[in-house]
């Protein structure tokens, strides 16, 4: 699993010209779901996103977390962060999560989300979006789940 997370101080969603998703000061995170990850996978990486200290306090280091300064999350499905373009110029997605396996996981992520009592807003599984932000530094972030719990990976 990956996520890119930016911090940003706006940012939305747009599916068919119609915003579906904005959130105000937060995290804009897109989320690539791979093959092999499952719950357990989700429950570590969505403990570490909620966890990151990346925003500033009084004295301008990164010291807050997204619970500290009251942030939401756009959180957008993102098959193409497994897209492989080492060979030829056509990435493959192979190692990416077929829809039947990504949107359930892609879901339990949301839900976990809004069960820590965190606002959340989505795009729409599967469908064209266009994603607007601003990022906030810029300050971004990639969390790969083979580096965050490489043994819940061991386990497949």
């Amino acid at each position: 699993m990956r996520f890119v997370i930016q911090r940003v101080s706006h940012a939305s969603v747009t599916v068919e010209d119609k915003v579906i998703g904005k959130i105000g000061r937060g995290f804009f995170v897109l989320i690539g779901i791979e093959s092999e990850d499952n719950r357990a996978v989700a429950d570590k990486m969505v403990q570490k996103l909620l966890g990151l200290r990346i925003f500033e306090d009084a004295e301008g280091k990164s010291n807050l977390a997204l619970r500290d300064v009251e942030g939401e999350l756009l959180l957008i499905s993102q098959f193409t962060l497994y897209g492989d373009a080492k060979q030829g110029n056509r990435p493959s997605y192979i190692r990416a999560a077929r829809p039947e396996t990504a949107e359930p996981l892609y879901d339990y992520i949301v839900k976990r989300c809004r069960e820590e009592g965190y606002p959340v807003e989505t795009g729409s599984f599967g469908a064209e979006m266009k994603c607007e932000l601003l990022n906030d530094g810029p300050f971004t972030i990639l969390m790969d789940s083979r580096e965050i719990c490489p043994k819940l990976h061991e386990q497949n």
